[in-house]
């Protein structure tokens, strides 16, 4: 008799969880990268890497939130000029929290980003 029981083994990949945080950096040079690049890793190795998972729908959570975060933010630099604040500070916490998680990330820390929107669970 045949088994068709298939065992799925996940390795523990520290290296390839801090190279997901810190490919949304890219948003910095490309504009565009920061989304793309951790979805597309999170897609093809959360089966594969044990914690890609939780750390892959953190990072899209982060990044569609900034992204809302700054859309709302362009009327309100038209209305009341309280606009640029929101993203002077959207544009630091993109820049800092994906540094902060992948210091987490290399230490085995489960990830956690502030005023993140819930869009991926």
């Amino acid at each position: 008799m045949e088994s068709n029981y298939y065992e799925v083994s996940m390795r523990r990949d520290n290296q390839l969880l801090v190279v997901t945080h810190l490919c949304q950096l890219l948003t910095c040079f490309t504009g565009f990268g920061g989304l793309i690049v951790p979805l597309i890793l999170w897609a093809t190795q959360k089966d594969r890497v044990q914690g890609m998972d939780a750390h892959g729908k953190a990072i899209i959570n982060f990044q569609l939130s900034v992204i809302v975060y700054c859309i709302i933010s362009v009327p309100l630099i038209l209305l009341f000029g309280i606009g640029i604040l929101i993203l002077i500070f959207v544009g630091l916490f993109s820049l800092i929290f994906p540094i902060i998680n992948a210091i987490k990330a290399s230490n085995g820390e489960p990830p956690s980003y502030p005023l993140s929107l819930n869009f991926v669970s």
